[in-house]
């Protein structure tokens, strides 16, 4: 049988890939951050920072020694805090550890700083945007994903629906990427505020109005 024409035929160029969606740094205008310049503001600032690396990290470490862990990172001389601050921090945050209501963020099936790379609805009907960002918190279970933003120096709003766009978009792009990869299982999607700190989950309809190809289309 001959052979098809397309044997003898040079490839087609490969086509340029699109720039890829990067949640994880804000393509629009962010809501004010806490001012880093008032003495209120500076102590907030550094205070949301801290907390949120505490939270990163200390899950990772058994919970016998998170609480002299935090003690020794607090201690740090490039934090510049005052025992009775440090003291006030560690006790909070390892209070959040603690909570009940947080333990699915901590437990063995959760991860910080999981990178995630994927394709999402485009601006147009049946395309596709690529997407590559980092999720602070993912939990993963038999019957379920959750998808843990972390805000550390801005304050948290009174509801989900005055969270900021750029925060919903963000959150809405990382569920449409892991729904293709968790198919069977249900996306949450959650904003841990740490000015407070105070877990705020986002239900879905905000969520899929937020999505890329929606706002673009």
């Amino acid at each position: 049988a001959a052979l098809p024409a397309w044997v003898a035929a040079p490839p087609p160029p490969e086509p340029t890939p699109p720039r890829p969606l990067l949640p994880s740094r804000p393509s629009g205008p962010e809501p004010a951050t806490l001012s880093p310049l008032a003495v209120a503001g500076r102590d907030r600032f550094k205070r949301g920072l801290v907390v949120h690396r505490l939270l990163q990290s200390l899950p990772d470490i058994p919970p016998g020694g998170r609480a002299a862990a935090a003690r020794r990172f607090l201690a740090l001389p490039v934090h510049a805090l005052a025992p009775n601050e440090q003291a006030e921090i560690a006790a909070e945050v390892i209070a959040v550890l603690e909570d009940p209501a947080f333990a699915a963020l901590w437990g063995p099936n959760s991860r910080a700083e999981v990178p995630v790379v994927g394709l999402i609805p485009g601006p147009r009907p049946g395309t596709e945007t690529a997407l590559s960002g980092q999720i602070d918190r993912l939990v993963v279970t038999p019957e379920r994903v959750l998808i843990v933003d972390f805000k550390a120096v801005r304050p948290a709003p009174a509801a989900a629906a005055d969270v900021p766009a750029i925060y919903l978009r963000q959150l809405a792009a990382y569920q449409a990427a892991l729904g293709r990869i968790y198919r069977d299982r249900r996306i949450d999607c959650a904003i841990l505020w740490t000015d407070g700190p105070r877990l705020m989950p986002i239900a879905d309809d905000l969520l899929v109005a937020h999505l890329p190809g929606r706002l673009h289309g």
